[in-house]
């Protein structure tokens, strides 16, 4: 699949499937308060024939470089009104200045808060690019997802372009939140945690899967 997704190295899909990330370099201001923070979206959408459909978000940026599993499971937890305290589910999910190692290590969280064990489920995408059958289930495992008023959480890395041609970089990965979906689940809108600024942007669902590939997302 063709795709604007720069990567710097190699992934190896038995090694770095699931290998979680903390963004490189030194914390900066992009790193706002949470109680400064707007939220992404407040209001719910109404899906017409799986068109489209935002969830309201209660958006709180990363207090830190390597928050960004607990940040994007805080996000993705305030779509269903819950509110939980990033530092506890740190520790719940092992999370060091290396970052959060997996998405099986989110995925338990998800369900613990959501209060059902099989609420979430995780998916791995094993190639270096996702093909056409692995982008058409994370398609339907987002409109499936959003629909049932839960967002999807993703472990990403590399570069991608949005809709409106911003790059997002993340070499050494990343955890983003999946809160809506536009045109049938063609392009996708992301809770990003690591810049306020950038708080909300829509990608392509086909971007979105090759930033995952070598990686995983919770999805219901």
């Amino acid at each position: 699949m063709r795709t604007d997704l720069i990567r710097k190295t190699a992934l190896t899909a038995a090694g770095l499937a699931f290998t979680g990330g903390a963004i490189a370099g030194p914390v900066t201001t992009a790193f706002a308060a949470p109680s400064t923070s707007k939220p992404v979206t407040q209001t719910h959408t109404d899906r017409k024939g799986h068109g489209e459909r935002e969830l309201g978000v209660r958006y709180e940026a990363q207090p830190n470089f390597y928050y960004c599993g607990p940040a994007a499971t805080r996000n993705a937890l305030s779509v269903q009104g819950k509110n939980i305290n990033v530092d506890d589910m740190a520790k719940e999910m092992g999370t060091t200045e290396a970052g959060t190692n997996s998405i099986n290590d989110i995925t338990p969280v998800l369900n613990k808060e959501t209060g059902k064990t099989d609420a979430y489920r995780s998916v791995e995408i094993s190639s270096p690019d996702a093909d056409a059958k692995q982008t058409d289930t994370l398609r339907a495992d987002v409109v499936k997802t959003v629909d049932d008023g839960r967002a999807v959480v993703a472990n990403i890395a590399g570069t991608s372009t949005d809709t409106d041609g911003t790059t997002h970089s993340y070499e050494g990965g990343h955890y983003i939140s999946v809160v809506g979906y536009r045109d049938n689940g063609n392009t996708v809108t992301i809770a990003d945690s690591a810049d306020p600024n950038q708080a909300a942007y829509q990608i392509t669902v086909e971007h979105l899967a090759d930033w995952i590939a070598t990686r995983g997302y919770a999805t219901s």
